[in-house]
C-alpha cells in the first residue's frame, strides 16, 4: 500500500487505535514521525513509545495511548493535519496559531528540526505547520 500523506496516515492510525480503544498502536517509522511521537511524549499526550528497528528498512514505532484513569476517555481528543500535500501551510514565529488558547499543540516543522509552537515561538523560529493535538 503507497501511502502518499505519511503524516496524516500517523494522525489517523492514532485516532482509529483510540475509537477501539487500543492500548497500543504500531505505525511504520520515519525520521518525521519518530520526530513528532517524542514531541507527544514530551508534551504528555502518550504514555509511552518505543521505536523497533530490528527489521532493516520495515521499522515501526509502537506507541501505548494513555487514557484518562477516572473516565477511561482518550487523552487526546483531537487531532488533525494542518499543512497537506496539496497545500502546504507555513507561518513566521509571530504568526503560529494557539490552540485552544494555548492549551493545544501545535507541531511545526522548522529549520532546526521538529518542535513545539511553544518552542519554536520561544527560539524566534517558523516554518511548516505539520498538525495540531488537543
Amino acid at each position: 500500500m503507497v501511502v502518499t500523506d505519511p503524516i496524516a496516515d500517523y494522525l489517523t492510525r492514532i485516532r482509529n487505535a483510540q475509537m477501539a480503544n487500543k492500548r497500543v498502536v504500531e505505525i511504520p517509522t520515519s525520521k518525521m514521525k519518530k520526530g513528532i511521537t517524542e514531541i507527544l511524549y514530551d508534551q504528555g499526550f502518550i504514555y509511552r513509545y518505543k521505536f523497533d528497528d530490528s527489521v532493516p528498512n520495515r521499522g515501526v514505532i509502537k506507541i501505548a495511548l494513555k487514557y484518562d484513569p477516572a473516565t477511561k476517555e482518550p487523552v487526546i481528543k483531537k487531532l488533525g493535519r494542518i499543512s497537506k500535500s496539496g497545500l502546504r501551510k507555513y507561518a513566521k514565529a509571530t504568526e503560529i496559531p494557539r490552540i485552544i488558547n494555548g492549551l493545544g499543540l501545535c507541531i511545526v516543522s522548522t529549520s532546526k528540526g521538529l518542535m513545539s509552537d511553544k518552542q519554536a515561538k520561544k527560539e524566534n523560529l517558523g516554518g511548516e505547520l505539520l498538525c495540531y493535538v488537543y
